[in-house]
């Protein structure tokens, strides 16, 4: 996959990729980066790439003439990363990580002029109901969450056991020792018998879905992506006090 980005801090997004899985995912060539200065666009002499706002209104508004220019001859799948976009979630991620390129647009200040999105982009994103200081940080996130999609990245096992890729939370880990500070393991980790360990864990993830996101298990009982046995544990557990 190839993932353009276009920002006013190009070191900051660059930085990223110099450390742990990123880094592997592209030097093995299961990630291309490309980062470029929205202010290189520019036809100002001093890089101008923002102006302030019609009308009335606070803040700074990123130029339409930089961005159009930048996005020309742009062949990827292009979203604006804005608190006013559809939010981020794990089907979509998975949706997106089927094109091949995407371009990403990391706004500032008040946003961007709207020809811009009007014009070039495909969809806007929000990686949730808050508001941050520019879009780099909220593509980061996108980007670290479409890059663990990509085969090869991560070991496809793992994947699988994720929070919210079977409409259900992780469930607990443990590692050594076996008792820490009084603390001790759940004796049916260390049995050795991997069907029961697997029935623990996935009745831990339905408990833990319950108790904390309700939200997650209506809307996959109303999509129908539960197997039968998830159905049946969130019937049992349902019933009982899970607070």
């Amino acid at each position: 996959m190839r993932i353009r980005i276009l920002t006013l801090f190009p070191a900051l997004m660059e930085h990223y990729f110099l450390e742990g899985i990123p880094r592997r995912a592209v030097e093995e060539g299961h990630l291309e980066i490309v980062v470029e200065n929205i202010r290189d666009y520019s036809t100002n002499k001093h890089r101008k790439a923002d102006d302030y706002p019609y009308a009335e209104g606070a803040g700074m508004v990123l130029l339409a003439q930089p961005l159009f220019d930048a996005l020309r001859h742009d062949s990827g799948h292009v979203i604006h990363l804005s608190p006013r976009g559809h939010l981020l979630t794990q089907k979509k991620v998975q949706e997106l990580a089927e094109h091949e390129e995407i371009t990403l647009i990391c706004s500032h200040y008040e946003g961007l002029d709207q020809r811009v999105i009007d014009k070039w982009v495909d969809e806007e994103i929000s990686i949730g109901d808050y508001v941050l200081s520019g879009g780099e940080l909220a593509a980061l996130v996108l980007i670290d969450a479409l890059m663990r999609c990509l085969p090869g990245v991560i070991a496809e096992e793992s994947l699988e056991e994720e929070s919210h890729v079977a409409g259900l939370l992780e469930y607990h880990h443990y590692t050594r020792p076996e008792e820490f500070e009084g603390m001790k393991v759940p004796e049916i980790l260390l049995s050795g018998h991997h069907q029961h360990i697997r029935d623990y864990r996935l009745e831990e993830q339905v408990r833990l879905t319950l108790q904390r996101r309700p939200d997650m298990i209506a809307k996959g009982l109303q999509e129908g992506v539960y197997p039968e046995k998830v159905i049946k544990l969130i019937r049992k557990l349902s019933k009982e006090d899970i607070s």
